[in-house]
């Protein structure tokens, strides 16, 4: 089966299956991402330092300065998190965010929690955090 072609957020340009599959993170009606072992996730959350298995996600609290500072943050992540179709669940109390990971659909943690993660600690690099 082949994927429709989609369009960026605020529709600029055209983008295929085939990108999206360079991104690394598919969550879609194609496609369902399998759940990792248990023993994947130890070994990836060893790569994770700032991050713990809770249930069925992958959790990260960071504190930032101040309320805009997390606020900036959250919206880092909001654009790549829709880049790749695959968005945590965020909680935020003033200067504290918590970035949760999992793949509701699939009912647990797979790669794309992964790649997810990692990118919100690119981004949180990026902003100082």
């Amino acid at each position: 089966m082949t994927a429709p072609a989609t369009t960026w957020p605020g529709g600029a340009g055209v983008f295929g299956a085939g990108v999206l599959a360079d991104m690394a993170c598919i969550v879609s009606e194609w496609s369902m991402p399998p759940l990792l072992t248990d023993g994947e996730i130890d070994a990836a959350l060893a790569e994770l330092p700032h991050w713990r298995r809770t249930g069925q996600s992958l959790v990260r609290t960071i504190e930032a300065p101040t309320f805009p500072d997390a606020i900036a943050l959250v919206d880092r992540v909001a654009v790549v998190a829709e880049e790749a179709d695959h968005h945590p669940d965020i909680d935020i109390r003033w200067r504290k965010v918590i970035f949760a990971a999992s793949t509701h659909s699939a009912g647990g943690i797979t790669e794309s929690d992964l790649v997810l993660a990692r990118r919100i600690d690119e981004e949180a690099r990026r902003a100082g955090l």
